[in-house]
């Protein structure tokens, strides 16, 4: 037994040791293989060629071309209403009367305010006594005149006496003429006591109560109608050249979106002495979401520019300085990533204005940037097709099915 033992330990060493011969050069062959069909580490990275070559990553590009982009200048604008009035009186007294209050919606004529116009009603009582005496004197001079002439043409009258009765006769009527001018001063004088809506609008801010005194400078409330604005804007005159009438004005609100665009109306011809501003305006038609005296941001677009643009994701800043990926050919026939400082402007929708750096023609890289460094081989992504609403093509024959093994 000792004897068979020791022959059959030499036989089961070698089995062992070609057992593990095997199972490495398994391990080996499939490090291997992972290796050449790898990526080294970077997903979606296609792989090189056989001589291990770095990887080539797909990449989204857009070839750079100029657009027409609009150069704006930013200016405050005032609304204004067309059809504004401040009430003010013309004469001085104490207010007897506010029949409206204020947020009242009144039409022209309506009566605003009244002031005691008692001394202003006995002036016109007594005007009104003195022409119905003027009127009697007149009446009596009529009458002299017409006797006059009857005995200048019966013979029994002389011509002087006829000459003095025409005169008195004139000097009736003038008199009364003269007092009717100024019952009309004076009924004019009386309507200043009566304040009445010039326009229909919105009753302002009613600052005074009955029994205040006013004057001439005493602001009693203003009348405002929104539904005729105006934008009015103060140009410096440096910039005033560059505005037309017909040009865009776009109202915008603190984040730079248009809420109303318009048309430049007017541009005055002069220029304020006081400012060195050139008054520019157009004309508003909601009224909804100004009133009168507010302040807004305007945009005046200038002028339009070709220029290159590109999109804001595509550039990258690091340490203050802007760089941007562009696909450069290679000898070979390929692409490589190049890193690109560029100098940008400002922002014009989601794409930034680019002043240098950058050309018409090169392809600007604006997806897949996150792997890329400068000099990585990179290819067009191409679109995926479309896919359609038919039934699936068949699978090609020799293709293992569901389960199966699969011949080759």
């Amino acid at each position: 037994m000792m004897s068979v033992s020791g022959s059959t330990q030499p036989f089961l060493h070698v089995r062992a040791c070609l057992r593990f011969v095997v199972a490495t050069s398994a391990v080996v062959l499939a490090a291997s293989c992972s290796g050449q069909s790898g990526t080294n580490g970077h997903p979606g990275a296609v792989a090189g060629g056989r001589g291990g070559g770095p990887p080539v990553f797909p990449v989204e590009m857009i070839t750079l071309a100029p657009k027409p982009v609009e150069q704006a200048g930013e200016f405050v604008g005032t609304v204004k209403s067309r059809r504004s009035n401040t009430i003010q009186p013309q004469v001085e007294g104490i207010i007897t009367s506010i029949p409206v209050k204020s947020g009242d919606r009144v039409s022209p004529g309506a009566l605003l305010f009244a002031i005691d116009a008692t001394p202003e009603q006995a002036a016109l009582a007594s005007l009104q006594s003195v022409r119905a005496a003027r009127e009697a004197d007149a009446g009596f001079a009529r009458q002299q005149a017409d006797r006059a002439r009857a005995l200048l043409a019966a013979g029994a009258g002389s011509k002087q006496e006829f000459e003095q009765s025409e005169a008195l006769l004139k000097a009736a009527e003038a008199q009364l003429k003269a007092t009717d001018e100024q019952i009309k001063q004076q009924q004019a004088t009386l309507a200043y006591y009566r304040l009445v809506a010039p326009t229909a609008g919105t009753v302002g801010d009613i600052p005074v109560r009955v029994g205040d005194r006013v004057t001439k400078s005493t602001v009693l409330t203003h009348v405002e109608d929104n539904s005729g604005l105006e934008v009015y804007v103060n140009v410096p005159v440096q910039q005033a050249p560059s505005v037309r009438v017909g040009q865009p004005l776009r109202i915008v609100n603190d984040t730079g979106a248009t809420i109303v665009e318009r048309q430049v109306d007017f541009v005055s011809p002069s220029v304020d002495d006081q400012t060195q501003t050139v008054l520019v305006k157009s004309t508003l038609s909601d009224r909804a979401q100004f009133r009168s005296d507010q302040f807004v941001r305007v945009k005046i677009v200038l002028s339009r520019v070709p220029s290159l643009t590109v999109p804001i994701i595509a550039v990258n800043r690091i340490n203050g300085q802007y760089f941007a990926f562009v696909a450069e050919p290679t000898k070979e026939g390929g692409l490589v990533a190049r890193q690109r400082a560029v100098t940008v402007g400002p922002v014009v929708g989601n794409e930034y204005v680019v002043l240098s750096g950058l050309k018409a023609g090169e392809k600007l890289i604006v997806g897949g940037l996150q792997k890329l460094g400068d000099g990585s081989p990179v290819q067009e992504l191409q679109a995926p097709p479309k896919t359609g609403t038919g039934p699936a093509p068949p699978k090609p024959a020799g293709t293992a099915g569901e389960g199966g093994r699969g011949g080759k």
